[in-house]
């Protein structure tokens, strides 16, 4: 009988565990490649929900997504703890907070690959102080990495340009994204279909001929929240059935200010979610898709909206420029400005012809540019050859073995 190879340990971390959730169906895929599969993030249901829907173990440390340098070291010692029990071949660690303790524990157990998925830089909107310590956070980060990946090519070249990384120890895979999207079984219109459509609407009390714009996301300043609002207040005037759909929950950190609170929650055809797991059925019950945002990384939600078909209107910044094909799939604004975030939401309220169109093209970019296996196999791919630089064993494909026996 063949000797076969000992399975890489593959361990994940994140600041918080609701962004495992952005490594559904990678996680099932490498344990299919051979891989040990574990993840690290800071404890919580959801931690606990991922352990058991992808059969991986889990790991609970408490990481603050503020700066606290106390609590930082402490969590060190802790996540220090952690890969000396876990003995890891490969710590792939993402998000700001979680890629800085996570890579600075990783270097101290030894580690022999260190990964930093760079998914956002908040440096982008910081300033004085607090913008410098953003800047050394994710400095150390990209330093004690062997490997930076990057989530978008406008990214990657910000991150260049602040002189973060070596041009060559960052790489962006394929396109763009971090998973891609699944245009298969959760973002698809037709498997989610008409019924869907009217029972998220009746839920919310939402006439099924009404035209509605969504968005989808946290709910804070960052995400272009007030310049939403500001928006909102003119285009319900012009449009009496207009309904503005919330998706994604308010959150204390980067707070929208009190009176566009009071508005979202006051307004009766203003409709908050909350936070929801399950987001298809409420890109099924939109028209239009919009992400003012700031600052992003590579935003999912304007692939996930183009999947199912919708037109986007998103700000011209890193990450969604390489989100949204303007005029394409959508239209890009310049951030925090109401007028043309305005302009851009009414030109596709007056034209059903312009939604169909661009939610068309916006599918069609989907499907051909960001199929999730097609990144999940140059991400395995980048696997294996780092672990051939240090000279480590590969492991070999689950089918493979099978088929050996």
């Amino acid at each position: 009988m063949p000797e076969y190879l000992p399975a890489v340990k593959l361990l994940y971390i994140t600041t918080v565990p609701e962004t495992l959730n952005l490594l559904t169906g990678q996680v099932g895929y490498m344990k299919q490649q051979g891989f040990d599969v574990c993840a690290l993030s800071s404890p919580g249901k959801v931690l606990y929900q991922f352990a058991e829907r992808e059969q991986v173990t889990v790991y609970a440390v408490d990481m603050a997504r503020q700066i606290t340098p106390l609590q930082d070291l402490l969590t060190i010692f802790h996540l220090w703890q952690c890969f000396r029990h876990i003995r890891p071949q490969i710590v792939h660690a993402s998000t700001p907070k979680g890629g800085l303790l996570g890579t600075i524990s990783a270097f101290l157990a030894g580690s022999s690959v260190r990964i930093y998925l760079m998914r956002g830089l908040p440096l982008m909107t910081a300033t004085g102080f607090k913008r410098l310590l953003l800047w050394w956070s994710e400095k150390i980060s990209c330093l004690l990495a062997h490997q930076v990946f990057c989530v978008s090519h406008s990214l990657q070249e910000v991150a260049i340009s602040e002189n973060l990384v070596p041009p060559a120890k960052i790489k962006v895979l394929l396109g763009g994204s971090s998973n891609g999207v699944d245009t298969k079984e959760r973002f698809n219109p037709v498997r989610v279909g008409v019924e869907i459509r009217q029972e998220t609407r009746q839920k919310y009390r939402i006439p099924t001929d009404a035209l509605v714009v969504g968005f989808v996301g946290r709910v804070v300043r960052d995400k272009g929240i007030t310049e939403l609002a500001e928006t909102w207040k003119i285009l319900r005037e012009e449009f009496s059935s207009l309904h503005l759909l919330m998706v994604g929950p308010l959150e204390p950190q980067d707070p929208v200010p009190p009176d566009v609170e009071d508005l979202l929650k006051s307004d009766p055809r203003i409709h908050l979610t909350g936070m929801i797991q399950n987001t298809e059925s409420f890109y099924a019950a939109m028209d239009i898709l919009t992400l003012p945002t700031y600052r992003e990384g590579f935003p999912n939600t304007p692939l996930e909206g183009a999947a199912m078909q919708l037109p986007v209107v998103a700000t011209r910044i890193p990450g969604c420029i390489d989100a949204v094909q303007d005029g394409v799939t959508g239209i890009l604004v310049p951030p925090r400005d109401v007028g043309a975030l305005t302009q851009a939401i009414r030109m596709y309220l007056n034209s059903p012809e312009l939604r169909q169109e661009h939610g068309l093209a916006g599918r069609s970019r989907a499907l051909q540019s960001f199929n999730q296996v097609v990144i999940w196999e140059a991400l395995y791919q980048e696997y294996q050859r780092l672990l051939l630089e240090k000279r480590l064993a590969v492991p070999k494909p689950i089918s493979n073995m099978k088929e050996a026996m």
